[in-house]
């Protein structure tokens, strides 16, 4: 087999020519196999699987000339073409033709072909790494190639790279013509890039001049370029010390017959103009209003459709001030995140006396959008299910800039468990979503002096409400918030909600057991195994699984249930009670996310996000104002509802590192826990923490690990705690096809709650015995715009498994979990 692969790679190869197998780069006469140096060459050998050049052969089975061979084929034999006509018709035999093409065309795109050895762009690559060294400071490299050909067409490449000692810059010194820019450069020069006693790096270089362009040009210098820095390096008789000298010239003036230098000048801003509706038909035209606000002057050739704050909050050109290059960034990232004007025109005049007149050209997006989107999906509930989501936009509702949405969703679907007489389509859900963002914080008070406008803050108001029939148990809900965000810098954001309300309704709750099968059938379990209902028999619901509740649950205990029925029992109608009961949620949180990604297509990068949201204060404290009685239960509602009373905290790291040749190594770690206490003894489902699924532990399916080692028994099992690590080996098969093995590990637990079950609540350290261990791997296919995963995750140790050995019971195919998912999952 080795042998007829080994054949199979020179197929292609004429006997003048040699297949590149391998390269390799000695620096100092020891071998670099670095992405960056490897990145350097012209040619590298066809990329290989487990050894294997997969693609190169796919390449090979691809024939020359497909078109003619197979007509050659069809007139080898007389009668073939005839017969083959008579069989499939002339038309078919096209597309057979056709077919045939269509696949060897597939196989060559596929495939890749075999790499032939080039001296030229040997050479090429000699010059580059030649180039890389100097620029890194080995002036006196000296790079050489050795191409080794062999009989059988192959060869391969060697580099040898011969360093040298590296220079080092010594002195440095600077001549700035311009007194002014001369004052600036002293204070800048602090945190110059290039510094005595390193090493000399011509990428230093250009960032210094750069850093150097940037901080003039934001502290006046309106006609300063880039071009006006030069760098002399003296290297002549300096025993391998680079001597380095700074000029900035002064400003050039080019008029018709020459060029005049001229020191550089401090300039201001004298006016700023917005035109609020600017347009290609309107120019030259005569404005018809205008208004005069804190300096600026807005001008509108209608009448003026805008609070002038709401515009120059996004203006960070201030008349008066001294011209900034970084406020005209920040005014063109502003004003875009109002959503109501196109990409806005930003221009600077030049007027006497060193000043500037700044005009500001907005152009209007029309008031209203529309919107449509449908969609049409499958569950486990539904056969099939259809929903439409038309909205509208409305932009400057209240002339603040501010933008308006009003979105509706209404969807109907066919049950998997349609009853005889119902009509098709038995499931609906209709919804409304409302939702008003406000471009500064709305608030009675002067935020400025802490939550700077550089900072982007945004207020935004939302109320929803939503109704479901034939689905769970028919909820009704209505949530409103209302909340701020802000953007200290590019990596940092902030979200503040000041309230957060959620009501829900269950309107069904007679259907409880129909939902909730796991626990109907262990309840039918017991009623069987204590005589209460025969053998044959089921419990009806809700009626006899009631009774039969309250029969378990009195005060005296029926003898023929058993201690361990008991605690199912009880824990059934715990769970019971608290799904099917109404949930009021009054809540308070803050959000902060450090995000050190620079791009989408980052792969070394870290990032931090905390939450803290306390629930049920506002409350429990007007409850005790007012003086309100307590229900049965010991605790205050409001319109008939047990308000929830919690403090909830979550941690969360992520970290990937760029391995090099698209090898990543990602990890994230979880710290989530809600404690209730006051008006609650546990946390609404809504607020729980599950574990498994395919963006977390990917051995067991979503919601069926934990608690800690209880046996799972419910559809969906959720509890207050929860601990979770990840890591996972990212790495490329060919292509765009990606592969990964990952370890996921974590698990749920109850604690500080209403749940006596030692084995699903977190007692201390002795708890993390029953964290769970899922391992596998996967695929990934990149479409450039999204990911789609395929993971399988075994479970490596269980922690079901309470007495017993707990590692690999479960690790094979037919107990994996298999995942798909879009995007990775951390």
């Amino acid at each position: 087999m080795g042998y007829f692969l080994s054949c199979d790679s020179v197929r292609r190869v004429n006997d003048n020519e040699h297949l590149l197998t391998n390269t390799s780069v000695y620096v100092n006469d020891k071998k670099n196999s670095t992405e960056t140096i490897s990145n350097l060459l012209y040619q590298k050998p066809n990329k290989k699987i487990a050894g294997i050049p997969l693609r190169l052969h796919i390449y090979n089975l691809a024939r020359n000339n497909r078109d003619s061979l197979f007509e050659e084929w069809l007139n080898k034999n007389p009668k073939r073409r005839a017969r083959l006509t008579k069989k499939l018709s002339k038309k078919q035999l096209d597309r057979l033709k056709s077919s045939s093409i269509g696949f060897n065309n597939w196989l060559r795109k596929t495939g890749e072909p075999p790499i032939i050895v080039s001296e030229e762009k040997t050479k090429k690559s000699v010059k580059r790494l030649q180039d890389y060294y100097i620029n890194n400071g080995w002036f006196n490299v000296k790079t050489t190639y050795d191409i080794k050909k062999e009989e059988d067409k192959r060869a391969s490449t060697e580099y040898q790279v011969k360093t040298g000692a590296p220079f080092i810059i010594d002195s440095i010194s600077e001549k700035v013509k311009s007194p002014v820019v001369d004052s600036l450069y002293q204070y800048i020069k602090r945190d110059a890039l290039i510094k005595s006693n390193e090493q000399y790096k011509t990428n230093n270089f250009e960032q210094e001049r750069d850093r150097i362009s940037s901080e003039l040009r934001n502290s006046g210098v309106y006609h300063f370029e880039q071009n006006y820095i030069t760098f002399e390096i003296d290297t002549v008789g300096t025993n391998k010390k680079v001597n380095v000298g700074i000029q900035i010239q002064d400003r050039a003036i080019r008029t018709q017959d020459s060029i005049r230098h001229e020191p550089f000048k401090i300039f201001k801003i004298k006016d700023v103009n917005i035109i609020t509706d600017y347009t290609f038909e309107n120019r030259g035209k005569p404005f018809q209003d205008s208004i005069t606000y804190n300096g600026y002057k807005l001008y509108s050739y209608n009448k003026m459709r805008y609070r002038p704050e709401a515009l120059t909050d996004a203006v960070f050109i201030t008349p008066g001030s001294i011209f900034r290059d970084i406020d005209r960034t920040r005014t063109y990232r502003h004003i875009n995140e109002l959503r109501t004007f196109k990409y806005p025109n930003i221009e600077y005049i030049e007027r006497a006396n060193n000043t500037l007149t700044d005009t500001i050209r907005l152009t209007p997006l029309k008031k209203f959008s529309l919107g449509f989107s449908t969609d049409v999906s499958q569950s486990n509930i539904q056969t099939v299910g259809f929903s439409l989501n038309p909205s509208l936009l409305i932009r400057n509702i209240f002339r603040g800039a501010e933008t308006f949405e009003f979105s509706v969703i209404g969807s109907i679907g066919s049950s998997e468990d349609k009853k005889i007489g119902d009509p098709f389509f038995d499931i609906n859900e209709i919804g409304i979503d409302l939702k008003l963002t406000i471009p500064r914080l709305f608030s009675p008070f002067n935020t400025e002096s802490i939550i700077p406008k550089y900072m982007s803050p945004s207020t935004r108001i939302s109320l929803s409400s939503t109704a479901q029939t034939n689905i769970g148990l028919d909820k009704q809900t209505f949530s409103g918030a209302f909340n701020y965000n802000w953007y200290p810098n590019e990596k940092v954001s902030n979200k503040l909600d000041l309230f957060n309300v959620q009501y829900v309704r269950n309107l069904n709750i007679n259907n409880y057991f129909g939902v909730y099968q796991n626990s109907y059938n262990s309840l039918n379990e017991i009623a069987q195994d204590v005589n209460y209902i025969d053998s044959e028999s089921v419990l009806s619901f809700p009626d006899e699984t009631d009774a039969f509740l309250a029969y378990a649950l009195d005060t005296v205990t029926p003898s023929e249930i058993s201690d361990s029925q008991l605690a199912v029992i009880n824990s059934i109608d715990e769970r019971k009670e608290r799904l099917t009961e109404n949930n009021l949620i009054l809540s308070s949180s803050f959000s902060f996310t450090n995000d050190e990604r620079t791009n989408l297509f980052d792969d070394d990068f870290s990032i931090f996000r905390f939450k803290l949201e306390l629930a049920g204060n506002i409350l429990a404290n007007a409850s005790k104002i007012f003086g309100l009685k307590k229900n049965e239960d010991d605790r205050y509602e409001l319109f008939n509802v047990a308000y929830s009373q919690y403090v909830k905290t979550e941690f969360e790291y992520t970290k990937h590192w760029d391995l090099g040749k698209k090898n990543v190594f990602a990890m994230r770690s979880f710290l989530g826990i809600a404690i209730p206490y006051g008006n609650s003894t546990s946390i609404p489902f809504s607020k729980s923490f599950f574990a498994g699924g395919p963006n977390d532990n990917r051995a067991w399916a979503a919601y069926s690990l934990g608690p800690g080692s209880s046996e799972t028994i419910n559809e969906f099992n959720e509890a207050n705690l929860k601990i979770a690590l990840n890591i996972e080996q990212r790495f490329n098969i060919f292509e765009n096809l990606n592969g990964a093995i990952f370890v996921d590990t974590g698990n749920i637990w109850n604690v500080l709650d209403n749940i006596e079950d030692e084995n699903a609540t977190f007692s201390g350290f002795n708890s993390l015995e029953d964290i769970a261990i899922g391992s596998g791997f996967g695929l990934r296919y990149d479409f450039s715009f999204f990911v789609f995963r395929f993971d399988i995750g075994f479970k490596t140790y269980d922690p079901f498994y309470r007495n017993e050995n707990r590692w690999f019971n479960d690790y094979n195919f037919s107990n994996a979990s298999y995942n798909i998912g879009i995007n990775y999952p951390f």
